[in-house]
């Protein structure tokens, strides 16, 4: 599971055998989520564990690193 980069205990990450569409899955605190990335927006696309306030977070960071985690997917994944 390469790390895209960890950030306040999120640790954003991509599953080594992810699929399109673009996504990142974040697990913080025993729970896991995972955004869509497309269009220039972020969208929670599931979640197990985490609370709303900790899945507010993972999507500001996610916004705000936006790009970085499209580079890295493209990289990865072409």
């Amino acid at each position: 599971m390469p790390t895209v980069f960890t950030i306040e205990g999120f640790r954003f990450f991509f599953y080594s055998n992810d699929h399109a569409p673009v996504h990142v899955h974040v697990q913080h605190g025993g729970g896991e989520a995972a955004f869509e990335i497309a269009n220039g927006t972020v969208e929670l696309r599931e979640s197990a564990g985490m609370k709303v306030a900790e899945l507010r977070r993972a999507e500001e960071i996610a916004r705000e690193r936006q790009a970085e985690i499209e580079r890295k997917w493209h990289e990865r994944f072409g």
